[in-house]
């Protein structure tokens, strides 16, 4: 059995999707056109019936019954189509920025191209690094086109592309071989799973989508609000609690975040919840304070919970772009960070992110988040991030 790669699933759904569009206009036009008909045969019919009447004078009632009840059912079926959005659909839409800022960079170098010289690398290089990529991923990538056979005999600019995007691809799929991207859960008891980042990226409205995403699921869940430093933080906490459905563990302002675990990991236990999210302060990964203040916790959880926690999941801001990357070397040097939340990822052109914190990391991304909506937060899916990226660039 071959196993497709992750360009090949790229290139077969995007024939699919023109094939299968293709298929939506002629459908569309095959409809249009029995309208027509359908029109003209109705003229007909009440022409007919007219005669009929001026003949015999006697009154018809027509039933409209038939047509009434196909125009409902067009309207339902459009409604669901509408309420139902694909994964992919959720993936395009979240991408727009990106997919759009990374295409003009793109068509901007290809309608320099003249031939394959050095001139051509640095511009490449510099193009890459521009869509966030990384500088890492970017020599990266150059340096192993340099050896690409098919981009020394590469004439046209299409061609170019094509190979660009397929080297891309090929070594962000690479990097990932070893990637543990699922999330991992205790079979005997409570799963903990612990947030951390700097303030502002979404750790307290990502605990609270997930809170609603498991809820949902029929799992029960506890909130533990141990982020004590920010005015505001227990009280949204809170809010999303209630919204999810959920109890908080909270503790009075100021209070010491490593109580306000220690009840919340008692309570999950005693009370068998199957998982208990855990919000922290933002910290800097160089506040030693607030640092040591997270070993504190997980100290704290261990001895109630000894392999806990099961996660620590880094949230962090799309929109701060390759400041994003530094904040997730800095973490995994110092907490045990399992994975990455990438946040408001629907309002920024720095997408190529991705692929630099795949090279330079190698911590997967977990969760995508697209807008407010609990709804907005997706399951991170390299095949769909990819097709979203690249899909107006390659025909």
């Amino acid at each position: 059995m071959i196993t497709m790669g992750l360009f090949d699933i790229f290139r077969k759904k995007k024939t699919d999707n023109q094939e299968e569009e293709g298929n939506q206009q002629a459908s569309r036009v095959s409809s249009e056109s029995l309208s027509d008909q359908t029109s003209d045969q109705l003229l007909e019919e009440q022409h007919d019936v007219q005669s009929e009447l001026d003949k015999s004078e006697a009154p018809v009632v027509k039933s409209p019954e038939t047509e009434t009840e196909t125009e409902t059912e067009t309207e339902t079926e459009t409604e669901t189509e509408t309420e139902i959005e694909s994964e992919q659909q959720v993936y395009n839409k979240g991408l727009e920025k990106t997919r759009t800022g990374f295409a003009a960079r793109f068509n901007k170098f290809l309608a320099n191209f003249r031939s394959v010289d050095e001139d051509f690398f640095e511009e490449l290089e510099e193009t890459l690094v521009g869509a966030d990529v990384g500088f890492d991923m970017a020599i990266k990538i150059s340096d192993e086109l340099r050896e690409e056979v098919k981009l020394e005999n590469a004439k046209r600019k299409e061609d170019v592309r094509d190979v660009i995007i397929k080297k891309m691809v090929d070594l962000y799929e690479a990097d990932g071989v070893d990637e543990d991207a699922t999330m991992h859960f205790n079979a005997n008891g409570t799963t903990v799973i612990l947030f951390v980042g700097v303030n502002g990226v979404g750790k307290t409205t990502t605990i609270g989508k997930l809170a609603t995403k498991y809820r949902q699921q029929g799992k029960s869940v506890l909130l533990a609000a141990a982020d004590t430093f920010r005015a505001g933080a227990t009280k949204q906490l809170q809010e999303w609690g209630e919204r999810a459905g959920v109890p908080v563990v909270a503790g009075k302002e100021k209070a010491d975040p490593a109580s306000v675990v220690f009840e919340a990991v008692a309570k999950a236990r005693d009370e068998h919840y199957d998982i208990l999210f855990v919000d922290t302060a933002g910290r800097l990964q160089n506040n030693v304070n607030l640092m040591q203040e997270l070993e504190k916790m997980k100290r704290i959880i261990q001895r109630e919970i000894p392999d806990a926690p099961h996660e620590v999941l880094l949230v962090l801001d799309a929109t701060t772009g390759q400041n994003a990357l530094q904040q997730a070397k800095l973490f995994k040097d110092s907490s045990d960070v399992t994975g990455i939340v990438l946040t408001k990822m629907d309002g920024t052109a720095k997408g190529g992110i991705v692929f630099a914190i795949r090279s330079e990391m190698h911590l997967p991304v977990k969760w995508i988040g697209f807008g407010e909506k609990a709804s907005d937060l997706r399951v991170f899916k390299p095949e769909e991030f990819i097709y979203s990226l690249f899909k107006d660039l390659i025909e």
